[in-house]
């Protein structure tokens, strides 16, 4: 038996001695799970460091763009148009209150269970009512400075914590000077209730130039070159764009440079002083124009006296800058800083006084076109400067039906280019129009670029100039062309359509005896003369052309301008031209252009005015002129007397 026992004891030993399976197999697989384990966490510190540290930094740092203010605008004689004027608001800085949100939240829900009310607002609602209930609390801390009750827009808080938090929150915006001085002298330095300055346009001249300058408009997207952070979560300040006009065309050019800083935050988005990056803004590049702001002035003001929509150019002959580029009704840029309400806006849709006239509408030119058509009459050798090639007894019959002499109570009689021309008759320029044919009258405007757009440095130059011939007629009217179309076309009547703007450009092109005139809003100091394609009038032809002109201005339909003490332009020769054309609906657009001195032109002017009046004399000669005569009259007192220029003092707040 101990025998037994000996044996079952050795064996049980001997058991003990062995491996099991099941066993190495557990241990290998713990030992592959460790090895893969040490080689990811390796894997992830040496190959992977860079991606985690990467991802760290996204969720740790924030960047804050603010725009830089735009360049200033000036005129020709550098006079501020345009400029930058300090904007105030007061603001609260949300990121700092994060121990006070969190303590009157506390309060808040302790008070809610004193109370014993069974519906506890969620944990959700109570952060709402805490930060409105802490907002609320600096905002009447302003009220109280200011006089004023302003209550906080839960909401509109609300939105920007969410989705920005580190930029100030705007409690009261455009503050007056009083207000302004009142808070900054109450305020603590150290507190997060600051007032901040930012940029809103400012326009010392008022409405003067408003549709050539345009307007700003809201820009929440902008841009920062070359400063880092791309890739990072970005709060913006809103800046500004431009909506219309040049701060529309040279946006690029007057928009400023953004600064940037970058901060740290901790995990509830709150930051982290001080910044790890920032950047100054800087401001846009400054814009010279070509326009005189005393002429433009000058101009505006006149045409205001008519109270009736008008538009006035005025450009060097030589070079094409424009001096001048005015339009009634007009509006306030002042009213669009730092936004324009909606009682302004609906003001301006009310007096229809959007539309920059000057460019965008497009007239029938009346009596000016009869430069024009002599200029085709004598090149095509259809008429002569010495030669009468009708009798004007007030009515002509041909064709089967009576055309009118609409100029001048009697009868013209037997009239030279130039007497036709001065007394604007047009039996004679029927005439001429059916001798020289319309399709030669056609491409003479066309040479002269009358039914195309210029080309200027403004948005909505509008594209409804028509010069009509036969072809034009059929596929817009479906109709043949008719000897009265010939007629009506050789006055400037019926289908023809031109812009102030494009008649200008025709004024001085024929000043400079030229074809065209390119003009520009930008002003360049010594600019060369334009050259273009000779108009191709011989030298006696050309003369008899200005006579006519210059005789308008003093026996013709323009004698105002030598005969009314108030409209004259002393020791300065006139070569002019009136028209008065028949708008759709039943009234009239009074024309006047013309360029001075005569003899050496320099400054070339179309005025159109619209109207209710008919008859040439009552159009152009009594409306339009005068205001060429005011833009005239400051353009030769500057000339001569450079001294007493007027000036625009800067901007200074105050």
């Amino acid at each position: 038996m101990a025998g037994n026992l000996a044996s079952q004891s050795g064996n049980l030993v001997e058991s003990h001695k062995g491996y099991d399976l099941r066993v190495i197999v557990f241990y290998f697989i713990i030992a592959l799970l460790l090895l893969v384990l040490a080689v990811g966490v390796a894997y992830q510190q040496l190959f992977k460091s860079d991606e985690h540290h990467e991802r760290e930094r996204m969720q740790s740092q924030r960047r804050i763009l603010v725009p830089g203010p735009r360049g200033n605008i000036y005129d020709r004689d550098g006079q501020l148009i345009v400029g930058n004027r300090p904007s105030f608001s007061v603001v609260l800085y949300l990121d700092e209150l994060r121990r006070e949100f969190r303590n009157e939240y506390k309060r808040i829900r302790i008070n809610y269970r004193e109370t014993g009310d069974k519906d506890l607002p969620t944990s959700y609602q109570l952060e709402l009512i805490t930060r409105a209930s802490v907002v609320q609390r600096y905002l009447d801390q302003v009220n109280t400075i200011l006089g004023r009750s302003e209550k906080v827009d839960g909401r509109d808080l609300n939105r920007h914590f969410v989705r920005e938090l580190l930029l100030p929150y705007t409690l009261i915006g455009d503050l007056k000077p009083a207000e302004y001085a009142r808070l900054l002298e109450s305020l603590p330095v150290s507190s997060p209730l600051q007032v901040y300055t930012s940029s809103a346009r400012y326009y010392p001249f008022g409405p003067t130039a408003a549709h050539t300058m345009g307007y700003v408009g809201i820009n929440p997207n902008i841009e920062s070159e070359d400063f880092p952070g791309d890739d990072l979560r970005t709060f913006k300040l809103k800046g500004s764009i431009g909506r219309e006009g040049l701060e529309k065309i040279f946006d690029d050019q007057l928009q400023g440079e953004s600064g940037g800083t970058i901060f740290r935050v901790d995990p509830s988005g709150y930051r982290i002083n001080p910044p790890l990056d920032k950047r100054q803004p800087v401001q846009g590049k400054n814009l010279v124009t070509s326009l005189d702001m005393d002429l433009q002035r000058a101009a505006e003001t006149k045409l205001r006296e008519f109270d009736t929509p008008g538009a006035a150019v005025a450009m060097d002959v030589r070079t094409g800058e424009v001096l001048v580029l005015a339009s009634v009704p007009d509006y306030d840029l002042g009213d669009f800083s730092p936004r324009l309400s909606f009682t302004a806006s609906a003001d301006i849709e009310k007096r229809q006084a959007w539309a920059n006239r000057a460019i965008s509408s497009a007239y029938p030119p009346g009596s000016t076109f009869k430069i024009l058509t002599t200029i085709a009459g004598l090149r095509s050798g259809a008429i002569t400067a010495d030669e009468s090639i009708i009798n004007c007894e007030g009515v002509l019959y041909k064709n089967g039906r009576n055309y009118v002499c609409y100029n001048g109570r009697g009868h013209h009689g037997e009239v030279l280019l130039s007497e036709a021309i001065s007394s604007s008759c047009d039996i004679y320029f029927y005439e001429a129009g059916w001798r020289t044919t319309a399709e030669i009258v056609a491409d003479e405007a066309r040479r002269f670029h009358l039914d195309r757009p210029t080309g200027i440095q403004l948005p909505n130059e509008t594209h409804r100039m028509v010069v009509p011939d036969q072809a034009w007629k059929v596929e817009h009217g479906g109709q043949n062309w008719f000897p009265g179309d010939t007629a009506n076309m050789a006055i400037g009547q019926g289908f023809v359509l031109v812009t102030p703007l494009a008649m200008a450009c025709f004024t001085a092109s024929v000043a400079r005896g030229e074809v065209f005139t390119k003009p520009t809003l930008l002003h360049q100091a010594n600019a060369p003369t334009q050259h273009y394609e000779s108009i191709g009038l011989t030298k006696d032809q050309r003369t008899a052309l200005i006579k006519g002109m210059v005789d308008c201005t003093t026996i013709g339909t323009a004698k105002v301008l030598t005969n009314l003490a108030a409209l004259r332009v002393p020791g300065v020769t006139i070569a002019g031209k009136t028209g008065t054309a028949q708008i759709p609906g039943n009234k009239n657009c009074a024309w006047f252009i013309c360029f001075a001195p005569a003899e050496n032109p320099e400054i070339a002017i179309a005025v159109a005015i619209e109207g209710d009046v008919a008859g040439e004399e009552f159009g152009g000669g009594l409306y339009a002129a005068p205001v060429a005569s005011r833009i005239l009259q400051e353009y030769f007192r500057k000339k001569n007397n450079p001294s007493v220029n007027a000036t625009i003092q800067p901007f200074k707040f105050d």
